[in-house]
């Protein structure tokens, strides 16, 4: 019953939220001569780079080194700019928020929203990847939606929460960036988590939320097989679990937001 009025609750401003994604995108590219084909461009620059830099170290010990890290690459790049722009989504709203009378959840879900559209569009570098590698296509392709769905969810979560505390707490945009360059090297992009000491091999899995969807989409699309549906379960409630607490937390502090923004 609660579920059926919130969807009622947002079909009201659906109109709204399409315009505020649509214009998230078009201020991100806003005089940027490449425009979307940079979403294409810059996960392939990068995974040349990590490539030459690290393929070296890694490569012999991974099945296919430049598809496992374009996969991991992207993956974290897009949690890692959506709730760094979702942080700000309130703050930069704060004119707007006085005058028109939204859910100010809204501005937060467009910014995660828009950046998830962008990530989308990057995946298009995993098809050329796997293109120039030869990598074989199989039916399993497509269950790529599942570990990245569950990512979204994440992502939504985790902008609410991060968005909220923004808000009472400015320090959290500098906080923010050493948390998230402290969780990139807890995340198997550019290593085998074979490679991190014995300990870490057995709490990554089982607290790092990325390890779970990215070790699912290169399990889909370079191995060609399915996760363990245990992996995908823990995926998908840990998703769950962000979203509530976010959601939660945002609910519980909008009331507030007034008064700070």
């Amino acid at each position: 019953m609660r579920l059926k009025k919130t969807v009622d609750y947002f079909s009201k401003y659906k109109d709204f939220f399409i315009l505020m994604v649509e214009r998230d995108i078009k201020l991100k590219y806003r005089r940027s001569f490449l425009g979307y084909v940079w979403s294409i461009l810059s996960p392939l620059l990068s995974m040349v780079v990590l490539t030459v830099v690290f393929s070296s170290m890694f490569e012999r010990n991974i099945e296919n080194f430049p598809v496992y890290l374009v996969i991991g690459n992207i993956m974290f790049s897009y949690i890692r700019e959506s709730s760094t722009l979702a942080m700000n989504s309130i703050l930069k709203n704060a004119s707007l928020l006085k005058k028109v009378r939204v859910p100010k959840y809204i501005f937060t879900l467009s910014t995660v929203t828009s950046t998830f559209i962008t990530f989308i569009f990057s995946v298009g570098a995993l098809l050329i990847v796997m293109i120039a590698t030869n990598t074989r296509f199989t039916f399993y392709f497509p269950l790529i939606v599942v570990p990245v769905l569950e990512l979204y969810v994440f992502s939504v979560g985790l902008g609410l929460l991060v968005a909220q505390a923004t808000v009472f707490f400015r320090d959290i945009k500098n906080i923010w960036n050493v948390v998230t360059l402290a969780w990139m090297y807890l995340t198997p992009i550019f290593y085998p988590i074979e490679a991190v000491p014995k300990f870490l091999q057995t709490w990554i899995p089982r607290l790092n939320p990325m390890y779970s969807y990215i070790t699912q989409t290169r399990m889909i699309v370079v191995q060609g097989a399915l996760p363990p549906m245990s992996m995908v379960l823990q995926g998908a409630i840990m998703a769950v679990v962000m979203l509530i607490i976010g959601a939660s937390l945002f609910k519980h502090n909008s009331k507030s937001f007034i008064l700070y923004i």
